[in-house]
C-alpha cells in the first residue's frame, strides 16, 4: 500500500530528509492513539470536546494533509474564525505527536511527498531503483498519493515497450517514442470511485492522459 511504502521510506531516509522532529524510530498512531492525542491537545488549548469533536477535527486535519497542507500552510490560508481556530488545533496536534515521537497515517503520505519533492538525491535514487510503477484501484488515490506516484515515476515521455498483441493497442503506433521517461501503469474504474469522503480525487484517473501524454489506454471490458 502507499502507507506501508511511505513508512519504509521514512524510516530509511528520516536522517537525510530534513523533516523536523522525525526520527527513524517514530511510532505510527492508529485511530485510538490519534483520538487520545487530539483530546490531550484540546485540553491544553482549553477547547471543549463538545464544540470541537475529536473525530470531526481529526477528519478535517486528515483532509488537509491529503491535500498536502501541513500545519503552517493550513494556518497561512485560514480565513474565517473557524479555520483559524482549527489551524491552532492542527498546530497543537502536531506538537503533541512530535512530543510523543509519533506520526499519524496521513503524515506518512504528507512527509513522503515533501521528502521526494525537496530532495533530488533521494528522488533520483528511488527512480533508479523502481523503473516501473504499477498502481491498482487508481480511482481511489488522493492528491498526496498522486504526487508520490508522479515523483517516483519521473518526467518525460515513456520509453519503448512491447505492447504488441494486447487488446486495445494499435501496433502501428508502437515505438513512437524512444526517449526514456516514466514507466507507470495504473488500473482503475472511474465508475467505482466511492472514496471521495476519504480524500480520493477522481480527476487523478480521469486526467491521467493529460499528466502523461504518451500514455496508452487498454480497455478491459470483460471479466
Amino acid at each position: 500500500t502507499f502507507h506501508s511504502l511511505c513508512a519504509r521510506l521514512l524510516r530509511k531516509y528520516a536522517d537525510r530528509a530534513d523533516l523536523p522532529g522525525l526520527k527513524p524510530d517514530y511510532t505510527i498512531y492508529d485511530t485510538s492513539d490519534q483520538t487520545s492525542a487530539m483530546k490531550k491537545t484540546l485540553t491544553r488549548l482549553d477547547l471543549s470536546t463538545t464544540n470541537w469533536p475529536p473525530r470531526s477535527v481529526l477528519a478535517a486535519i486528515s483532509n488537509a494533509k491529503n491535500e498536502l497542507l501541513d500545519a503552517d500552510a493550513f494556518e497561512a490560508q485560514a480565513g474565517d474564525f473557524y479555520a483559524k481556530q482549527l489551524a491552532k488545533v492542527y498546530q497543537g496536534y502536531q506538537h503533541t505527536l512530535r512530543q510523543a515521537g509519533a506520526i499519524d497515517f496521513d503524515d506518512l503520505l504528507l512527509l513522503t511527498a515533501r521528502m521526494l519533492s525537496r530532495d533530488g538525491a533521494i528522488r533520483g535514487e528511488l527512480q533508479g531503483r523502481w523503473r516501473y510503477i504499477m498502481i491498482d484501484e487508481y480511482q481511489d488515490t488522493n492528491r498526496a498519493q498522486f504526487q508520490i506516484a508522479s515523483l517516483l515515476a519521473g518526467e518525460g515521455q515513456p520509453a519503448d515497450s512491447d505492447l504488441a498483441g494486447l487488446p486495445g493497442v494499435d501496433e502501428e503506433d508502437l515505438g513512437a517514442s524512444s526517449t526514456a521517461g516514466p514507466n507507470i501503469c495504473v488500473v482503475g474504474d472511474p465508475d467505482q470511485a466511492i472514496y471521495g469522503w476519504r480524500g480520493a480525487d477522481i480527476t487523478n484517473i480521469l486526467e491521467f492522459e493529460q499528466h502523461y501524454p504518451g500514455a496508452r489506454v487498454i480497455t478491459l471490458g470483460d471479466n
